[in-house]
């Protein structure tokens, strides 16, 4: 190797040695080097406020009242009776006194009808007890509440004066014998007046009161006042109070 070529490896080599020994020299104490910062981009806004504040979208109310307030949606209510009657038992038909055409004191059609007591086989008319008060009470044989509603019946009659107070049970099978509606009631114990209606009266009667008064098992009945007027008809069975209540506020003039 020549002279020139070992001087120029010499130069090259304390070079490199020198380069080395700069990078290995720590930095001066108290001085941080240099980060370069990293810039993290910022949501944009959906939308902002006059004075440049962000304004957050607010979903929508879905309704709202005249003063601001949030109002709640309120559920329709389910559909209720509130008329506190079963559902088994018509309402009273609200029928009184000169519907039927007539006046107070005057006489109605109907009350002047004839009937065949079916026992006795007598005449007579729902208008022969003028200065009594009379209980009618429209039944049928095979009705099982009118024959539980006759059993009170039957014990409210027992505390009353006969000559103050009449009880006829009106059969609505207008198309059975007085012979059959006599045996029935006989069986059954019984012993006021009762006769097969007409399809006339029955027709004149439902004219007069509606026609729950053809449906026995509502156990229709209406009182005819001591002056010839005539209460609403009602209807549901009525225990021996409730029913002698009535009676004595008829012969006193205070029934509706």
């Amino acid at each position: 190797m020549t002279r020139s070529i070992r001087l120029l490896l010499a130069g090259l080599t304390a070079l490199v040695l020198t380069a080395c020994g700069a990078a290995s020299q720590p930095s001066e104490p108290g001085v941080e080097p240099m980060v370069t910062p990293t810039v993290e981009t910022m949501p944009e806004p959906t939308s902002m406020t006059d004075d440049g504040m962000m304004d957050e979208a607010m979903p929508e109310p879905t309704s709202a009242t005249d003063d601001g307030m949030m109002d709640e949606a309120t559920p329709e209510p389910t559909s209720t009776s509130g008329t506190g009657q079963g559902m088994d038992e018509p309402a009273s038909t609200g029928m009184s006194a000169g519907m039927d055409g007539g006046t107070m004191g005057e006489q109605p059609a109907w009350q002047s009808v004839a009937l065949t007591d079916a026992r006795s086989g007598a005449s007579f008319t729902l208008g022969d007890f003028a200065g009594r008060t009379v209980f009618v009470e429209p039944m049928a044989t095979w009705c099982s509440k009118c024959r539980e509603q006759m059993h009170i019946i039957r014990d409210v009659r027992a505390q009353l004066d006969p000559d103050e107070v009449v009880f006829i049970g009106l059969s609505v099978e207008t198309n059975i014998s007085a012979a059959e509606l006599a045996r029935y009631v006989d069986e059954q114990g019984f012993d006021w007046m009762f006769a097969v209606m007409s399809p006339e009266l029955l027709q004149e009667l439902a004219g007069v009161f509606g026609r729950t008064i053809a449906n026995p098992p509502s156990t229709p009945h209406f009182v005819i006042r001591p002056d010839g007027s005539v209460s609403e008809l009602t209807t549901g069975i009525k225990p021996a109070e409730a029913l002698l209540a009535e009676l004595g506020a008829a012969r006193e003039g205070t029934m509706p």
